[in-house]
């Protein structure tokens, strides 16, 4: 009687979980989470970890602008100085790299904030720069790597 017991609490246990969803909050948006990389990247063969390979999740403004093109911005040593376009929003991630941007459906340019300028290492085949596209009652999922100060 008791394992009978024990096998119908823990029906229940996984019924009760498999109806759990994750939280998503209402509206639309971007959400994802901010990496730091630096140093070099290669695979070599040693007696320990680089420690200057580990990824870090880091804080970092972000900024929103309308979808903007590579012809409308100037890039110094790997980094946006100049843009074009005017800022729509602008967020910061926590302590954990993460973040979520309501805004309303388009298509949209997102950038990191960094000490000497905007970064962005992703470019759709039209040249646009770090392109994303939010849906209404959406949220898009754009995990960020800064890699500028890595090397391959």
């Amino acid at each position: 009687m008791k394992m009978f017991l024990k096998l119908i609490g823990l029906f229940l246990i996984v019924l009760t979980m498999s109806k759990c969803k994750p939280y998503v909050p209402e509206g639309q948006g971007i959400i994802g989470t901010v990496t730091w990389i630096e140093g070099n990247q290669m695979p070599m063969i040693q007696d320990g970890e680089d420690p200057s390979k580990e990824a870090k999740k880091v804080e970092r403004s972000i900024q929103i602008y309308p979808l903007t093109n590579i012809a409308d911005v100037k890039v110094e040593e790997g980094l946006i100085t100049s843009i074009a376009s005017k800022k729509i929003k602008e967020v910061k991630t926590d302590g954990t790299g993460k973040y979520a941007i309501d805004i309303s459906p388009g298509r949209y340019t997102i950038l990191t904030v960094e000490e000497n300028g905007l970064f962005a290492n992703i470019f759709d085949g039209e040249g646009n720069i770090q392109p994303v596209t939010v849906k209404e009652n959406e949220w898009t999922l754009v995990d960020i790597l800064i890699n500028y100060k890595a090397f391959y």
